[in-house]
């Protein structure tokens, strides 16, 4: 893989798309997290490839290409976000309980109730619960400190925990 990254940052397009390519489900899925649909997920990994190929020089850690590419991208989504919060108004509050409980009224019902965290919150227990990352993947996802991502779940699950009024140890880990 270094060498890989080597090359990469010599401005071989070949070997930093070899690079991409050895992790395009990943990154995909960690795109669709944020974007919460395939053609902005996809819109948004091309973005990535370009900044990643403009900024590759700069990179100093040949062994951290992985995670600070993934930094990168969950930066696009976050920047697309907020470009997009500006000229949306969601409201979450307009769900009736009709259409809350559906087929799939688990997932809806646990999404609404993250919606209630606070932003940081939210972002940690999706990459934690829907991606399966680690505490320490996340960290350097984040570029947080480790004890602040475990802050963050753990104040973000005691939250759902006082909307719910109960324990909800199934689920979470």
């Amino acid at each position: 893989m270094e060498l890989e990254v080597k090359k990469a940052i010599n401005g071989d397009k070949e070997a930093l798309l070899k690079l991409i390519m050895s992790e395009k489900d990943n990154y995909y899925k960690l795109a669709y997290v944020y974007m919460k649909n395939e053609h902005d997920a996809l819109d948004i990994l091309q973005e990535m490839i370009v900044v990643l190929y403009k900024e590759i020089p700069k990179l100093k850690k040949l062994d951290s290409f992985y995670s600070w590419s993934k930094t990168i991208l969950v930066n696009l989504c976050k920047k697309e976000l907020s470009k997009r919060k500006k000229y949306e108004e969601v409201n979450l509050e307009n769900m009736t309980a009709e259409n809350a409980f559906n087929k799939s009224e688990n997932k809806i019902y646990l999404k609404s109730l993250i919606e209630n965290l606070n932003d940081n919150q939210k972002e940690v227990i999706r990459l934690r619960y829907y991606l399966d990352y680690t505490y320490e993947e996340i960290s350097e996802i984040m570029e947080i400190p480790l004890g602040t991502v475990k802050s963050r779940i753990n104040k973000g699950i005691n939250k759902i925990r006082k909307i719910i009024g109960g324990d909800i140890n199934d689920g979470f880990r």
